[in-house]
């Protein structure tokens, strides 16, 4: 049964963070299936987290940065390889401490500062396509209201 179709299909949500320090972006090497990769601070929303609590917590345990949310850059749907389906929620943000001592997620490498030419110079190795194509709204001004987000309780 086609996927869209099925009335049991729940894609993954997920957060990823677009920091931006000395025109340098924010981002984590990881290893994902013996392959290292590039990505966004970026991972899955827990049970009753908010989305923006989550991107802070992602970014925070990925990369040992805290961060201050500044936008709302926007949502993502894409479809992997092996048909998992995801929603990204994406969000720009300032850094504002880092604790170079607090140990990263399991399967993060390290947490580096690219350029946005030295990002797109290493475009074979991007987890997915959403990493380029949220950088590139974020560099091409999208920039949205973190009001637009509602939760309501």
């Amino acid at each position: 049964m086609n996927a869209v179709q099925d009335p049991r299909w729940t894609p993954h949500v997920t957060v990823a963070t677009v920091v931006v320090r000395d025109g340098r972006l924010l981002l984590v090497e990881e290893r994902i299936d013996g392959r290292d990769v590039l990505n966004q601070p970026a991972g899955h929303l827990e049970a009753g987290e908010s989305l923006a609590a989550a991107a802070v917590r992602e970014t925070l345990e990925e990369t040992g940065w805290t961060v201050r949310l500044s936008a709302f850059i926007g949502v993502y749907q894409w479809t992997a390889p092996d048909g998992t389906a995801f929603l990204r929620f994406a969000f720009a943000a300032a850094p504002v401490e880092h604790d170079p001592a607090r140990p990263l997620d399991t399967g993060i490498l390290r947490a580096l500062w690219l350029t946005p030419a030295e990002l797109q110079a290493s475009a074979a190795r991007l987890r997915s396509p959403l990493v380029w194509e949220v950088v590139a709204d974020y560099l091409g001004g999208q920039r949205h209201p973190l009001s637009l987000l509602k939760e309501t309780a």
